[in-house]
């Protein structure tokens, strides 16, 4: 399985977010934007409001791994964006994998 790709520069958080599309669900916000890069690339965002820095790791922890399980139906070039909204602290990453896997489909990130 290949690794990650993670995104890190703040312009490129900053682009995604106002020039991509967005999809929300209860457990997640979802930012996308095609690149150039022929690879897709993700980034995750936690807010403080989400609680001390062990809840925001486990936040992302999840993210990642959902992720990574759907990695491999990912088409194209995307840069990706997850933020983390509260009730992602009490998911278990399965069942932020299904909101994922609807809103990256919805986003056509997936291909049907």
């Amino acid at each position: 399985m290949s690794r990650v790709v993670t995104i890190h520069q703040n312009t490129d958080f900053r682009r995604v977010y106002g020039r991509g599309k967005s999809c929300t669900s209860p457990a997640l916000v979802v930012y996308c934007l095609k690149n150039r890069a022929g690879v897709c690339r993700i980034g995750i965002t936690t807010s403080k409001k989400l609680g001390g820095a062990v809840q925001r790791n486990r936040c992302r922890r999840v993210i990642k791994e959902a992720y990574r399980h759907l990695q491999p139906l990912c088409t194209g070039g995307w840069d990706i964006v997850f933020v983390a909204r509260f009730k992602t602290l009490r998911c278990k990453s399965t069942d932020v994998q299904q909101a994922m896997q609807g809103q990256l489909r919805k986003l056509g990130v997936i291909a049907e």
